[in-house]
């Protein structure tokens, strides 16, 4: 958070020229995106809110599907862009297939190159070369924003932040689910999801900004209406899913941010993509959530976060109601 000072003496419009006067100064927003697959189509409702309020990170971190959304607006894209460039490629469950078959904008075999199915069923790179929008920063470098993906190494199981170098594959190695896709070989480095280190990488970014917001959309669990044991392959994605929950559960016992929303987006299944419009309605309630606190965090950083300009001259001494109230307010800080 920021840190605080305050100002003595007169108001600017009382005070003789040259004298100091306080200035309102907006504070910096960092935004962290977590991982939840297709329950992250929410964190374009959290984007929206930042657009109507007119404020705009200044830093930002993302993890999965996180990294997709945050990648795409550090790129410039505005809130409304993303959702409709979303609605428009998730209209039907089958228009990224479609897109897999298609030689129209690029060559067949480049396309036919997404399914790897001796290491995984898709290639995430030639995957986020479909879905991302057209106008996306190639490099880091390129971005609006700062901003960071992380990834998970295969090899030393560490967390690896991704802040440089071409954003594609940054996006591609840190939505890089087990088995659904093949990792995202950089280096010495096997990169897969960021989720199995960090779905919700506020900490990435801690210090960076004076208001620090967490988007978590991992879900809490629920009980089916049918109990019959999942299948392989969802057994496999939902012990995934119980592994971020876990993590952020207890990252938060010891570490929270300044702001942090708790989507309730747990219905869904992490491939559900097709359900955008119900995890957008799912997700209304937490939008609400969101500008109802920024707001109320907003209010009071701004009136902390004042910086003075020193007078030339030295200031009369300010009544004694006023310097009572004063020395009220600095005490109030100290405790």
């Amino acid at each position: 958070m920021s840190e605080h000072s305050t100002s003595s003496g007169n108001t600017a419009d009382s005070q003789p020229s040259g004298a100091g006067r306080a200035v309102a100064r907006q504070p910096t927003i960092g935004l962290a995106l977590g991982g939840g697959g297709a329950r992250g189509l929410a964190h374009i409702l959290m984007l929206e809110v930042l657009d109507e309020m007119g404020l705009k990170p200044t830093v930002i971190a993302g993890t999965s599907i996180g990294a997709i959304f945050g990648a795409a607006y550090a790129s410039g894209y505005s809130a409304a862009q993303i959702r409709a460039h979303s609605e428009e490629l998730l209209r039907s469950r089958f228009d990224i297939l479609r897109q897999f078959f298609s030689a129209r904008q690029e060559p067949l075999g480049r396309v036919m190159n997404v399914f790897q199915m001796r290491s995984a069923l898709l290639n995430a790179e030639a995957l986020v070369n479909i879905i991302m929008p057209t106008r996306l920063a190639r490099d880091f470098e390129d971005l609006t924003i700062p901003f960071s993906a992380v990834a998970a190494d295969f090899y030393t199981q560490d967390q690896v932040v991704l802040s440089q170098g071409d954003l594609k594959s940054a996006i591609a190695a840190s939505m890089a689910l087990p088995v659904l896709f093949s990792p995202v070989l950089s280096d010495e480095h096997a990169l897969m999801d960021g989720g199995l280190v960090n779905p919700l990488p506020f900490d990435v970014i801690s210090g960076k900004a004076d208001i620090l917001i967490a988007i978590n959309v991992s879900g809490a669990g629920r009980l089916p209406e049918d109990r019959t044991p999942p299948k392989a392959t969802e057994a496999l994605i939902g012990s995934l899913q119980i592994l971020q929950h876990t993590i952020v559960r207890e990252k938060l016992m010891s570490r929270r941010p300044d702001i942090l929303i708790d989507v309730d987006v747990g219905r869904f299944h992490v491939l559900e993509f097709h359900k955008l419009e119900q995890v957008l309605h799912a997700a209304e309630s937490a939008k609400r959530e969101l500008k109802h606190k920024l707001e109320r965090v907003l209010s009071a950083e701004t009136l902390d976060a004042v910086e003075t300009v020193e007078p030339v001259k030295e200031l009369e001494e300010p009544p004694p109601a006023k310097r009572a109230r004063l020395a009220q307010r600095l005490l109030g800080r100290t405790t």
